[in-house]
């Protein structure tokens, strides 16, 4: 788990590479949050931290190295089905 990520909190539940599909570039990683105002406060802290924008920036100094970034809240299926 990234460092910073420690710094503010923020708990990987996970992290995966694409084997099979459209990228093998593809990287996933899995967050835990206790809420969405948990999420909202840790992550904000975070993107807006000066050395996060200063490593961000570093990386990609000779161009962005992330194509396409989306974020997704999910739950247990049965949450959906009335379960």
């Amino acid at each position: 788990m990234p460092k910073i990520w420690e710094k503010h909190g923020i708990r990987q539940a996970g992290f995966f590479t694409t084997l099979i599909g459209e990228s093998n570039q593809e990287v996933t990683y899995f967050l835990a949050w206790e809420s969405l105002a948990e999420r909202e406060r840790k992550w904000t802290a975070f993107v807006s931290d000066p050395e996060w924008i200063t490593a961000r920036n570093t990386s990609e100094a000779d161009g962005p190295i992330v194509a396409n970034m989306a974020s997704q809240f999910t739950g247990p299926g049965g949450l959906l089905h009335g379960e």
